[in-house]
């Protein structure tokens, strides 16, 4: 009787070491996931930010008739870089101007980039 204690304890102290490895794979992979969904979250966290800073300067067009000053956009969005490119509007859009803003972000060294147009009624015109 006092062989089988023995080989049983053996036996349980392997089902113990290979539990562990299990569970230590298991909390490797769960925090490998977290990573990936924490650089995921923080991709569209900076897309946000460049929709919002691109509406901003289309809003901002379309009220005062110009762009937002570059200090007061970096004072807002520290971390984004915008440009606006005006162009004529063509067919149906003739006589009136099309503006195009695209703010640019980085973030975990991935470029953020989102690209905005509306047409506008061109003043020169009136």
């Amino acid at each position: 009787m006092s062989g089988m204690k023995n080989r049983s304890g053996g036996f349980t102290m392997a089902e113990i070491v290979v539990s562990l490895a299990v569970l230590g794979m298991v909390v490797a992979g769960l925090a490998l996931s977290l990573r990936t969904f924490a650089k995921l979250n923080r991709c569209q966290w900076m897309r946000q930010h460049c929709i919002a800073a691109a509406q901003a300067q289309l809003d901002s067009i379309a009220v005062t008739g110009e762009a937002i000053r570059d200090e007061d956009f970096k004072r807002l969005w520290p971390d984004l870089s915008v440009s606006i490119k005006e162009s004529a509007g063509t067919g149906q859009w003739e006589g009136m101007k099309l503006v195009q803003v695209t703010a640019n972000g980085r973030t975990f060294g991935k470029e953020v980039k989102v690209q905005l147009c509306r047409y506008f009624l061109d003043e020169r015109e009136q």
